[in-house]
Order: structure tokens, then C-alpha cells, then sequence
């Protein structure tokens, strides 16, 4: 069953990311790609090289988290039923079947589609850095988002009230349960990474709207229902995914400062560059002499 969702998954992203990537990135950027994507990979090796070490080892560390958040012992499931009360039995109050088919479709499908279009659309552009900037959000993403799932114990709504809250996603389509069973742990909702990715993406289209105009408006969309899916199919608090919000706007500012900082291509500009004056000077010694 898994592999068959996985299947499905694929070929409906991957129909997605055509149908975007003729309206968004266009034959004239694609030209150029075919050209100068040596370099571009080049450019953008290191950062996506980091960002898969960090997803192993957020896949690994996923199997220890639950074990790691009970010895430390901090459950603040309660804390915030108090603080939001019923917010989401009023959200799921609004459940019909098309709404319910829209917000699952936008929890699995969408979700995936909006992290992996921008990685295609930044490649396309002549100019690195929003793809560098967009890989080193995600690593912080899920690195940070990480550390505190070990810190934070907190069950979704449809686990502390199951007789309240219905797990709309996998009442109406269970073989879901296949594919996010292998990266959700029930007590790991503080704070929602689907909020902060998507928030992510959105704040980075906005930072590239000039290059993609329309794109950051699908963003806005799109994000907006990948949040609500989250409280709406019962699986986020309202809290989680305001610290969602708060991890993307931290992560996106972070990025943003480390390509600045640690460029690699530009640190190997600039070796390059020395070596270059150095080859200059002993030249220049060689003729005095």
C-alpha cells in the first residue's frame, strides 16, 4: 500500500510541477538552464548537500525523539488545550465532504508540490542565491524544528480528544496513514512543519517576486491552506502553527544570513583569485630578476 501511495504522490506532483513550470519558469529561462546548469549545480552543491545530511539524520533521529521528550518530560499538550480551548471542534464544525477532499488533497499533495516547484523555478534563474537561501531555510526548518520536538512533548487534537475530534484525513482516506506514519510521531506537533515550510516558501516567493510576480500569489494561497488543512484535518493546534509561522520567519532571516556569511562558490572565488595574484606577483618577481 505504501508503495502505491508513493506512486500516486509522484505522478500527481510531478503533473503539478509541469503544469507550473510552463507558466511560471518558461522556455526562455529553460534555454538558458539547459546551458549553464553545470554551474548552477556547482554553485548550489553545498547547500543541498546539507540539507540531505539533514534530512538522514532528522530520519533517524525521529525513531529516538519520542523516547529522548518523555526522559526530559515536558508535556505541554494541556498547556495549550488551555490556552486555545476549542478552537478546533469550531474549525471542524465547518466539515463537509468537498472541504474535507480539498484540505487532505492540499495536506498531502499541495504540501509536497510547494517545497519542490521553487527548488525547480530558483534553479531556472541565472542567479544562485534564492535556491541557496531556500536549502539552507529547509535544513534550519528541520533542523530546529527538531530540537524541539525533543524538548516539547505535545499531542495533535484528534490524539488528546479523540471522542471530540475527528481525524478527518485518515477517516476518509486511511491509505494516507501508510505515508505519514513514516515521518509524524504523535507527539510531535510543537511546531508544525507544514506550516513552516510552507510559510517559507512563501516569504522566499515574495523575496523573488520580481523574477515569479504570480508565483508568490499562488504562494499566499497555497500556504494558507496547507495551515488550515493542518488545524482543520485535526492533526495542529492552532498554536503549532503559529510556531510555525514564528520557525519560518526565523529560518528564512538565518538563511539569508548564512549564504551571505559561508558561500562556498564565492569562497572558492576567491581562492582562485589569490592564486591568480600570487601566479601575477611571482611572474612579476621572475621578469625583475
Amino acid at each position: 500500500m505504501l508503495t502505491q501511495v508513493l506512486v500516486q504522490l509522484v505522478v500527481v506532483v510531478t503533473l503539478m510541477i509541469a503544469v507550473s513550470v510552463a507558466l511560471f519558469v518558461g522556455r526562455r529561462r529553460l534555454q538558458v538552464t539547459r546551458t549553464e546548469w553545470r554551474t548552477r549545480l556547482r554553485a548550489t552543491a553545498p547547500a543541498l548537500a546539507v540539507l540531505t545530511v539533514a534530512l538522514l539524520f532528522n530520519s533517524i533521529a525521529r525513531q529516538l525523539v519520542p523516547d529522548l521528550s518523555w526522559m526530559i518530560g515536558w508535556n505541554l499538550t494541556w498547556a495549550i488545550y488551555d490556552i486555545e480551548g476549542q478552537f478546533i471542534l469550531w474549525l471542524q464544525s465547518f466539515e463537509t465532504p468537498a472541504v474535507t477532499a480539498y484540505f487532505s488533497f492540499i495536506y498531502i499533495y499541495g504540501y509536497v508540490f510547494a517545497l519542490t516547484f521553487p527548488v525547480v523555478a530558483y534553479f531556472a534563474l541565472a542567479d544562485t542565491r534564492p535556491l541557496r537561501e531556500l536549502l539552507a531555510a529547509y535544513t534550519l526548518n528541520y533542523t530546529l524544528g527538531l530540537v524541539l520536538y525533543v524538548f516539547v512533548i505535545a499531542f495533535g487534537p484528534r490524539n488528546m480528544m479523540p471522542e471530540l475530534v475527528e481525524a478527518l484525513l485518515y477517516d476518509t482516506y486511511p491509505q494516507y496513514q501508510h505515508l505519514t506514519r513514516q515521518v509524524n510521531r504523535n507527539t510531535n506537533v510543537f511546531p508544525s512543519l507544514h506550516a513552516s515550510l510552507a510559510t517559507t516558501v512563501t516569504l522566499l516567493a515574495y523575496r523573488t517576486r520580481d523574477q515569479y510576480p504570480t508565483w508568490f500569489y499562488v504562494t499566499l494561497g497555497l500556504g494558507t491552506s496547507i495551515a488550515l488543512s493542518t488545524m482543520y484535518l485535526g492533526i495542529h493546534w492552532a498554536i503549532d502553527v503559529l510556531a510555525g509561522l514564528g520557525l519560518a520567519y526565523i529560518s528564512v532571516s538565518l538563511a539569508r544570513v548564512l549564504v551571505d556569511r559561508w558561500s562556498v562558490s564565492a569562497w572558492i572565488a576567491s581562492i582562485r583569485g589569490r592564486d591568480a595574484d600570487d601566479d601575477r606577483e611571482m611572474d612579476s618577481s621572475s621578469d625583475h630578476t
